[in-house]
């Protein structure tokens, strides 16, 4: 059995590499170099999705792009057993991406298995399957959902998302989901400077006092193929006045070491919102996260350009206890900190693509 993984680099140039030995115990929890505790999981189980969004899978890059084939895929038995094997080192909540992870086939099955462990289940969505699925994920075991909407107009949503579907199908699947339980539930809306900006408040009040948080994201230099730029981020402490001018808010405390999002709530009791700054504030010490690819890659960062290929263990027949070692050893060497020494000239760097890992 393989006692080392590959490194494997995504550019063509790279070499092969091997890990350091691994450590003896892979139980219990795990820090980085920067002291960082191993905590969440994102597993992304499709690189398909029905929409192309500008700035994860523009269509210009995607519409020509090899998806990948069935037998590269991680099958639910595999990913359940890198599962248990985060789970013995400390991970506590386990966050199912894609793509678009509704498009994988029998989902909820995946879910009915991930439930099990002691762990908070989500998953993130752009909503438009929801009305189908969300009883089933419910029923299955997950927790909540993070539904992704960019506008509220119909002009705006098309201009992103670049496709012919009504933004009525997005706030369909919110209800379908606030309807079966999953809360509490989350909208992530991705600002851009003369793009949708002008919705921050639309979005604000739509969502206002009915219980789901509305979380701002900064537009990001995630992968090499949506043209981001610094003149197109609307920072968070712009964000924020333009909604207190409307609604005063006040800061909330985290809920917890590593949460992405600055908390705010509404003074007259409208409920919460979020931005997550990652690069006007970024928050690379409070970081606990690993991300694993639909083919069985981990990376260490949402910037990387590189992951491991965790699939030749679990192909090879690795139990638990191995792939705990071999995870242990990738996150003790992991020294990431990116949106801490992100320039404006950083932008053209080859980095792995939003839509391949979950953002």
């Amino acid at each position: 059995m393989a006692e080392a993984l590959r490194y494997e680099p995504l550019s063509e140039a790279g070499t092969l590499l091997t890990l350091p030995p691994l450590a003896d115990s892979g139980t219990g929890p795990v820090h980085d170099q920067r002291n960082r505790p191993l905590a969440d999981l994102r597993i992304s189980v499709t690189d398909r999705c029905n929409f192309r969004c500008t700035y994860c899978m523009p269509r210009e890059a995607f519409d020509e792009y090899q998806f990948l084939p069935r037998a590269e895929i991680l099958t639910f038995e595999e990913i359940e057993r890198v599962a248990r094997a985060f789970v013995a080192l400390g991970v506590r909540k386990i966050r199912i991406t894609g793509g678009e992870p509704l498009l994988r086939r029998d989902l909820p099955k995946l879910i009915e298995r991930l439930a099990q462990l002691p762990v908070e289940l989500t998953l993130t969505t752009n909503g438009v399957l929801l009305p189908k699925f969300a009883a089933a994920l419910k029923d299955a075991g997950l927790a909540r959902v993070t539904v992704s909407l960019d506008a509220l107009s119909q002009e705006t949503f098309e201009a992103i998302a670049d496709v012919k579907v009504p933004v009525s199908r997005v706030l369909d699947g919110i209800a379908a989901a606030l309807a079966a339980g999953l809360v509490p539930l989350k909208v992530n809306m991705v600002v851009k400077r003369n793009v949708n900006d002008h919705e921050i408040t639309t979005m604000a009040e739509h969502f206002r006092g009915t219980g789901v948080i509305l979380r701002f994201i900064e537009f990001m230099d995630v992968g090499a193929t949506n043209g981001w730029q610094m003149a197109h981020v609307v920072p968070a402490k712009e964000i924020l006045e333009r909604v207190d001018a409307r609604w005063p808010i006040e800061p909330l405390e985290p809920n917890y070491f590593g949460e992405v999002a600055e908390r705010w709530r509404y003074r007259d009791g409208a409920g919460e919102i979020g931005v997550i700054a990652s690069v006007t504030q970024p928050f690379c010490r409070g970081c606990t996260r690993l991300r694993l690819s639909t083919d069985g890659k981990l990376f260490t960062c949402l910037f990387a350009d590189r992951g491991y290929d965790l699939r030749l263990l679990v192909r090879d027949g690795a139990d638990e206890t191995t792939l705990a070692r071999a995870i242990a050893a990738i996150w003790k060497i992991r020294g990431d900190r990116y949106s801490e020494l992100r320039t404006q000239a950083t932008a053209p760097r080859k980095r792995i693509e939003m839509s391949y890992i979950g953002g």
